[in-house]
């Protein structure tokens, strides 16, 4: 994307946009990826809209609107990219009528498309446990690496808010962590007793070894000293689950979603998990009550005498 992403706009359609994407950062908190994608997607709707004959916002039609969501639609875009266009778009429409830009709101009559969700992928508990311990603990890696699996599994944590972690973020005497989530919303994650011994035996064995001049106060630091970037991190986890011989694919947040599944499965409250977890909704949080009774019904198909046809 140029640098000025609105370079081909006719300057109608530009100041409420700018303003628009202003409020997102400053009143809403979005990270800078969110607001980049939203600023994609809206690009994307003027540049349609404007082959439409619109000649700025106060003059666009709910018909010109409905024509680009069909045009998605039909460019195969997928589901959850059509959504969160449209999201955007419905924010935005919002935001012209609070300026007194629109009397209406334009998308006020548009439908959703449905999302079908894919269920995350989880580890069975002897899965989780074959990962942590591939780690060897004789070396500095080894030590980094357990720790940074223990704690990811331990405390549910994103990629990004794990790579974040500074030391004098984590409290291991009385077992949390904090950490700062989408939008910068700081929360308390708990910490195990598993996870605080293994973050103990980095810090004191490990990770002096990865000190630089330069080094900052980043928990979990990479060879050349610095914060360990979420790429490594993938790569650590990915290379470990092979080591362990566990054949499921490997994603990002693979031990997120263990953390939350088995949290559930174990009998935790929902909305304790969403506040774990650091969802702002909590069907968010719901899909994983989908994983566990996917779970129970695997479990039943393999081993009831009567569910075999």
């Amino acid at each position: 994307m140029p640098n000025d992403p609105f370079e081909k706009i006719p300057a109608a359609f530009v100041e409420p946009l700018e303003s628009f994407l202003a409020w997102l950062e400053l009143e809403r908190g979005l990270s800078k990826n969110t607001l980049s994608a939203y600023t994609r997607d809206l690009v994307q709707c003027v540049a349609f809209l404007l082959k439409e004959g619109a000649a700025d916002w106060a003059s666009v039609e709910s018909t010109q609107i409905s024509a680009w969501v069909t045009s998605l639609s039909r460019a195969d875009f997928a589901r959850s990219s059509q959504a969160r266009k449209l999201s955007a778009l419905r924010m935005f429409a919002k935001h012209l009528v609070r300026e007194n830009i629109r009397k209406d709101d334009v998308t006020e009559l548009l439908g959703s498309p449905k999302l079908s969700r894919n269920l995350p992928v989880v580890l069975t508990r002897e899965e989780v446990e074959q990962l942590l311990n591939a780690p060897s603990l004789v070396t500095p890696h080894g030590l980094r690496d357990r720790a940074i699996l223990e704690l990811f599994y331990s405390s549910g944590l994103r990629v990004s808010e794990l790579c974040g972690i500074l030391l004098q973020s984590i409290n291991l005497d009385d077992g949390y962590v904090r950490v700062f989530g989408k939008g910068s919303k700081e929360r308390v994650a708990p910490i195990g007793s598993a996870a605080v011994k293994a973050v103990q035996n980095y810090i004191t064995g490990g990770r002096p070894q990865f000190i630089k001049p330069r080094t900052g106060s980043e928990l979990f630091l990479s060879q050349q000293g610095r914060a360990i970037s979420r790429k490594m991190v993938w790569v650590l986890i990915k290379e470990h689950a092979r080591r362990a011989g566990i054949k499921k694919p490997i994603k990002p947040h693979l031990l997120r979603h263990s953390f939350a599944t088995h949290l559930l499965e174990g009998g935790a409250d929902l909305r304790a998990i969403q506040e774990m977890l650091g969802h702002a909704d909590i069907s968010t949080t719901q899909i994983y009550t989908s994983v566990h009774s996917q779970r129970l019904a695997d479990e039943h198909a393999l081993y009831h005498p009567r569910a075999k046809k």
